[in-house]
């Protein structure tokens, strides 16, 4: 439910300001990702799908947090 409401809030602020809001776009995927990671099953995973699910966490945190450093204009 939570993800639906930010691609919510992502369409809406699209559809007002004709801009894409790219952190609060990481925000959803990261908040998506987290999810996924809390559902997971660790006893039927492979190594490796586990590995590719931690680096897209790190690849977005990295990713939010060099956005939230920018100034906002």
């Amino acid at each position: 439910v939570l993800i639906a409401i930010e691609i919510f809030v992502n369409i809406t602020l699209y559809l007002r300001d004709d801009v894409i809001h790219v952190k609060l776009v990481i925000a959803t995927a990261l908040m998506a990702i987290a999810r996924k990671v809390i559902v997971l099953d660790l006893s039927t995973l492979e190594p490796m799908y586990l590995f590719a699910i931690g680096v897209i966490v790190l690849a977005l945190g990295v990713t939010y947090w060099m956005v939230s450093l920018r100034p906002d204009k």
